[in-house]
C-alpha cells in the first residue's frame, strides 16, 4: 500500500469529534465501524513501514484504546503474534468495550497493563502500538500513565502511535506533562493543527493520514499546511526579455556597531531570492565589509537620516528593516524614516524589540518574532507563548497588523484570515543569523511582486527547505551562510533534478 500525503487541511479536535458525530447522523455509519477504519487504515500503513511478526499493542479506556484493540483483531486474522496490555479503568468508552467483546474472540493474549507486565513485553516485542492517550486528555496525565510513557520512550523500540502521541496536546502541540515519542504516527479522519508545531514536532516522528471517510462532514478550515510542492506554483521560470529592474528592489536596513554580519547576511539573502537589487543602508564605517565580501550589494552609508537616505527608501520597492539595527538613537532614527516611506516592510530582530516599546499597527507589514521577541510584543513569557503558538500568533496579527511569521519548531504564519503551518528545517536553524536570511528571503519575495501572505509562507518555506539540503552535512555546526546555495536551488523549482 503506497502510504498516504498529509491533505494540507487543519482542524481542531472538536472540530473532528463533530465531523464523525454528524457522519454518524447522516450515513448508516456507526462509531464502531469508524474504529474499524481506523484500525484497518492502522493495518495498513503499519504493513507499509516496517516487516513484523509480534506487535506490542498499549490499549487506554477512550477511542484510541478502541483503535488498538481492532488494530489487534485484524492483526490477528494475518497471524501476528499480539500482545495487547489494557489499562485498568473504572470507565470505558461504549467503542472500546465493543472493540474488546469482538478481540476476546480471537486467540490475541491481553493482560492488564502494569509497569511489570509492560517491561517484560518490552523485551520482547519490537514493535509497539501506543493507544494509550487521544485528543481527549485534560490536564497531565496521571502518574502511572507518565511510567508507561518513560517505559516506551526508554527502550527503543518502533513506536507506532494511533492519531497522536499520547500527551501531545493535539490543538497546540505542546507536551502535557510527559509524551511519547514515536517514530511514525497516523492522523485518522483529518489532520490535527498541534501535530506539526512545538513539542509534536519532536514526538510524531513521519506523520502519514489515514482515511475514514470524514472529509465531506469537515468544516471550513482556517488553518492549512504548507510545503515545498508550493514552490512551482509560486516560482515559475522568468520571462526570457526581463532585466533586473523587473525583479525588484530592496533596501535593508541595519547593522549598528558590532552588529553588521547581521545586515550583511539579510541582504545576501535577499539577492538569492531572486531580488534584481539590493541596497544596504549601514554605519558607513561598513562599506568594505559589506561591498568587499558581496560586491552585487549597494551600499548607502547612513550616520543620521539625511535626505539622501530617504531617496534610498523611496526608490526601493520593498524594505527589510531591523538585523543588527540595534535599539539606541541610530536606529530609532531609522525606525522614523522608514515609517514614512510608505512601503512593504518585512521587521525582524531589534526593529520588533523597536516595535514593542513603540507600538503601532500597519498591514503593509510582515513581521518575524521567535518566540522570545514574541513574547516582548504581547507583553507576556514566552513559556505563554509556546503554550499556545496559534493563539500567539493570532494575537500579534491582531494587535499589530499584516502578517505574522511566528518562528520556531513549526513556524506559524497568520495573516488574520487564514494561519499555515510550515513544518520545514531542522535545530540546524538554531544559530546566529538565520533569522536575519528568513528576513531577507521574504524581503525578496515581497520586492518581486508577491503579496505579504505568499511571501511569508513561500520565504518560510525556502528558507526551510535550505536549511534541510544543509543538513546533508550534518545539523550541528549548521551556519547561516550556508543557507544560501539551498536558497537558489529552491527558488528555481524547474531547474531542481529528483
Amino acid at each position: 500500500m503506497p502510504l498516504s500525503r498529509l491533505p494540507p487541511e487543519l482542524y481542531l479536535c472538536s472540530q473532528i469529534r463533530q465531523a464523525e458525530l454528524a457522519m454518524v447522523r447522516a450515513t448508516d455509519v456507526s462509531l464502531l465501524q469508524l474504529v474499524e477504519r481506523a484500525a484497518r487504515c492502522a493495518v495498513q500503513t503499519l504493513n507499509a513501514l516496517r516487516t513484523f511478526d509480534k506487535v506490542l499493542l498499549l490499549a487506554g479506556n477512550g477511542n484510541n484504546g478502541s483503535d488498538a484493540l481492532m488494530m489487534a483483531s485484524l492483526l490477528a486474522s494475518q497471524h501476528v503474534d499480539c500482545l495487547v496490555l489494557r489499562l485498568q479503568a473504572n470507565r470505558y468508552s461504549d467503542e472500546h468495550l465493543a472493540a474488546m467483546q469482538l478481540l476476546s474472540k480471537t486467540r490475541v493474549r491481553i493482560a492488564a497493563l502494569t509497569p511489570s507486565t509492560l517491561a517484560k513485553a518490552l523485551e520482547d516485542y519490537d514493535i509497539v502500538v501506543d493507544g494509550l492517550l487521544g485528543s481527549g486528555i485534560l490536564g497531565e496525565p496521571r502518574k502511572e500513565m507518565m511510567t508507561y510513557i518513560d517505559m516506551v520512550n526508554h527502550v527503543g523500540r518502533f513506536v507506532f502511535s494511533l492519531d497522536i502521541p499520547s500527551g501531545i496536546d493535539a490543538d497546540t502541540g505542546r507536551i502535557v506533562g510527559r509524551a511519547i515519542e514515536a517514530d511514525a504516527t497516523l492522523c485518522l479522519g483529518a489532520v490535527k493543527r498541534g501535530l506539526l508545531t512545538c513539542d509534536a514536532r519532536d514526538c510524531c516522528g513521519s506523520l502519514y493520514f489515514g482515511d475514514i471517510g470524514l472529509a465531506p462532514f469537515l468544516p471550513d478550515v482556517a488553518a492549512c499546511s504548507c510545503d515545498s510542492s508550493l514552490l512551482a506554483e509560486k516560482l515559475p521560470p522568468r520571462r526570457r526579455n526581463s532585466h533586473k529592474g523587473s525583479h525588484g528592489k530592496v533596501c535593508v536596513v541595519g547593522g549598528d556597531h558590532g552588529m553588521v554580519g547581521a545586515v550583511r547576511l539579510a541582504s545576501e539573502a535577499c539577492l538569492r531570492g531572486g531580488a534584481g537589487l539590493v541596497c544596504v543602508i549601514s554605519r558607513q564605517e561598513h562599506l568594505p565589509l559589506v561591498c568587499a565580501t558581496r560586491p552585487e550589494l549597494m551600499f548607502h552609508g547612513c550616520e543620521l537620516a539625511d535626505m539622501e537616505t530617504y531617496h534610498k527608501l523611496a526608490w526601493a520597492d520593498a524594505l527589510v528593516v531591523g538585523p543588527g539595527l540595534g535599539t539606541g538613537d541610530w536606529g530609532y532614527n531609522l525606525m522614523k524614516a522608514v515609517a514614512l516611506a510608505d512601503k512593504p516592510i518585512l521587521l525582524d530582530a531589534d526593529g520588533l524589540n523597536l516595535l514593542a516599546s513603540q507600538g503601532d499597527y500597519n498591514n503593509m507589514r510582515v513581521i518575524t518574532p521567535h518566540p522570545a521577541e514574541a513574547a516582548r510584543l504581547l507583553g507576556c513569557s514566552t513559556a505563554e507563548v509556546q503554550a499556545d503558538r496559534f493563539a500567539a500568533a493570532k494575537k500579534l496579527q491582531q494587535t499589530y497588523g499584516g502578517v505574522v511569521v511566528l518562528k520556531g519548531a513549526g513556524t506559524i504564519i497568520c495573516d488574520g484570515n487564514t494561519t499555515y503551518v510550515a513544518a520545514v528545517g531542522n535545530p540546524g536553524l538554531a544559530s546566529g543569523g538565520c533569522g536575519d536570511v528568513l528576513s531577507g528571503i521574504i524581503g525578496a519575495l515581497m520586492a518581486q511582486g508577491f503579496d505579504l501572505t505568499s511571501a511569508a509562507v513561500v520565504g518560510v518555506i525556502i528558507h526551510g527547505g535550505a536549511a534541510d539540503l544543509a543538513a546533508a552535512s550534518g545539523e550541528r555546526g549548521m551556519l547561516a551562510t550556508d543557507l544560501m546555495s539551498g536558497i537558489r536551488r529552491l527558488v528555481n523549482p524547474c531547474v531542481i533534478q529528483d
